[in-house]
C-alpha cells in the first residue's frame, strides 16, 4: 500500500529539472584534424545515418530515438527504452 508521505516527496522530485542529451554520433580524430577544422569543415561520424540516437539524462542512456524536424526545430521520436523488453 502506497504511503502518503512517499507520494509528496515524489511530488517534490517531478519538478527537478535535469539534463536530456541527444547524442547523434561520434570519431576519433587525430589532434592534427581537429586543429584543421574550419568554417565549412565536415566531420564524418563513424554511425550511418540509419542509426538510433542516444538520449541520455543526466549522462545515463535512457533511450534510443530517430531525429525528427518539429517546426524549425529538432526532435527525438522514441522508439525504444534502455532495459524494456522488445516486443
Amino acid at each position: 500500500m502506497p504511503n502518503l508521505t512517499d507520494e509528496k516527496s515524489l511530488d517534490i522530485l517531478l519538478d527537478v529539472k535535469v539534463q536530456v542529451t541527444v547524442q547523434l554520433g561520434s570519431v576519433m580524430l587525430p589532434m592534427r584534424e581537429v586543429l584543421e577544422l574550419a568554417p565549412g569543415s565536415v566531420v564524418q561520424l563513424t554511425q550511418r545515418a540509419s542509426d538510433p540516437v542516444g538520449l541520455f539524462v543526466n549522462d545515463k542512456l535512457v533511450a534510443y530515438g530517430e531525429v525528427v524536424v518539429v517546426e524549425d526545430n529538432l526532435g527525438i521520436k522514441i522508439t525504444e527504452l534502455v532495459g524494456s523488453v522488445k516486443q
